[in-house]
């Protein structure tokens, strides 16, 4: 696409973007078709102006609460958070959750496209400063609700992902990954923390959120960087060593790139049975409503997962030139299709869970919900089943929905989810401002026979 055609299109979307909606057509499928093992991949759909469908921020009525999965409840373990976007349990059973949000952006905001996009994000809830912190909860009673917060760690920048490895806390910040020492049982730390290593960020710095998880062994930590852009529009040397997943020593600080090529991968897991690394990734936008499904894969070491040059596998993205046809042929596919424009941010795997036996094997993912698609898609949880280390195949099934109500309004928006130390399931919403907790219902009492 030309710088031209790109100002142009933008221009118009600028002049609406002050609407919820700006849809240039229907999808002609159900997001099911584009979900999967092997997703429908339709024609790009290169529209002059950009679908814009967004869900605007309302929040939960009192009382109210997403649907749940037959034999599961949810109720509210934390609320009034601020922008509560990503969990982490540790091993007392405390939860620690990042109430963060973008940093400032100065050169991602400029232009009309810069401009329309902050509009959008605004109406989506992701307007406001981020609070920087690292909130505990606790739940001393273990009766599902936190009756104690604490401020674990303050004055953070756009803090996300979390990890404990021995007495060593680690945090990835926007722009850094930090350590900080760690005393089993402690509800706030005020020690000086010490940098690990740098990460992309910067003045730009387009996808912000940088998540972390250790290695089994704690010598090492996998990073994940998101692009700097939609596909590589600001250039390829504004990319350098983003849309990758890094591998860090944490002795050292030195690092890899250990796999590329993945716009925006957010969620990571360790799958119990094969021990391979997973990732959640969002995929680019503007190729119409089908195109291209956010997608969940296992992770291999040097692996090129195809961004900017080619979708799911080796589909050829036209948009960006100049190609690179070798790291093209090069590309893998994607493991399973989690449908268009879902935004798909939280993983975590199903191991110690307490849910019913079909949430037994599998990973949950938490889909922040579209804003490239009419209709709407994601905004929701949903668990994938796994069968010896690998997805089945079978649709996803739902475990929260109704996050948006009647009118099409964001009553809230899951993005990190996590699994405590009774085996339910914590689930971020940083519109509702709510931790939710999926439990399984109590088993029904023996019929007695007269």
């Amino acid at each position: 696409m030309s710088k031209f055609r790109t100002a142009s299109t933008w221009a118009v979307t600028a002049l609406l973007a002050a609407a919820s909606t700006v849809a240039m057509g229907e999808s002609k499928v159900p997001v099911s078709a584009g979900t999967g093992l092997t997703p429908q991949l339709p024609k790009p759909d290169k529209s002059l102006i950009p679908t814009v469908n967004i869900a605007t921020a309302k929040g939960w009525p009192a009382g109210g609460k997403p649907s749940t999965a037959a034999g599961t409840s949810v109720a509210r373990f934390a609320e009034k958070l601020d922008h509560p976007r990503w969990l982490y349990v540790l091993p007392n059973g405390d939860v620690l959750v990042a109430e963060t949000n973008a940093p400032p952006k100065p050169e991602d905001n400029k232009g009309i496209k810069g401009w329309a996009m902050k509009k959008i994000m605004g109406k989506a809830g992701a307007g406001v400063p981020s609070a920087n912190r690292i909130t505990l909860l606790r739940d001393a009673n273990a009766d599902g609700v936190a009756e104690t917060r604490t401020v674990f760690l303050q004055g953070l920048n756009s803090p996300f992902g979390m990890a404990l490895v021995g007495n060593d806390f680690y945090v990835a910040n926007t722009d850094a990954v930090w350590k900080y020492p760690y005393t089993p049982g402690q509800s706030q730390i005020t020690s000086a923390g010490t940098k690990v290593v740098d990460l992309p960020g910067g003045p730009l710095n387009h996808h912000w959120t940088k998540n972390l998880i250790a290695s089994k062994d704690g010598s090492k930590l996998y990073v994940t960087v998101g692009s700097n852009s939609n596909v590589a529009e600001n250039g390829m040397d504004a990319e350098k060593e983003r849309a990758a997943i890094w591998e860090v020593d944490v002795k050292t600080g030195s690092h890899r790139i250990f796999a590329s090529g993945l716009r925006n991968p957010n969620g990571l897991g360790w799958e119990p049975d094969s021990g391979a690394l997973w990732t959640a990734v969002n995929e680019r936008d503007e190729l119409g409503n089908d195109l291209v499904p956010d997608y969940m894969t296992s992770v291999r070491d040097g692996g090129f997962y195809g961004w900017p040059y080619s979708y799911y596998g080796q589909h050829v993205d036209d948009r960006v030139k100049p190609q690179n046809k070798e790291l093209v042929a090069k590309a893998i596919p994607p493991d399973y299709a989690l449908g268009p424009h879902t935004a798909s941010l939280g993983l975590t795997f199903a191991q110690g869970t307490t849910l019913p036996v079909q949430f037994s094997n599998g990973a949950f993912i938490g889909q922040h919900g579209s804003w490239n698609r009419e209709p709407r898609s994601g905004y929701k949880v949903i668990f994938v089943p796994f069968s010896k280390g690998k997805p089945t195949g079978e649709q996803p099934r739902d475990v929260l929905t109704d996050f948006l109500n009647k009118d099409g309004e964001a009553q809230g928006r899951p993005v990190g989810v996590a699994i405590d130390k009774q085996g339910a399931l914590l689930v971020a919403d940083d519109v509702g401002n709510i931790i939710w907790r999926v439990t399984a219902l109590p088993a029904a009492p023996p019929v007695k026979s007269p």
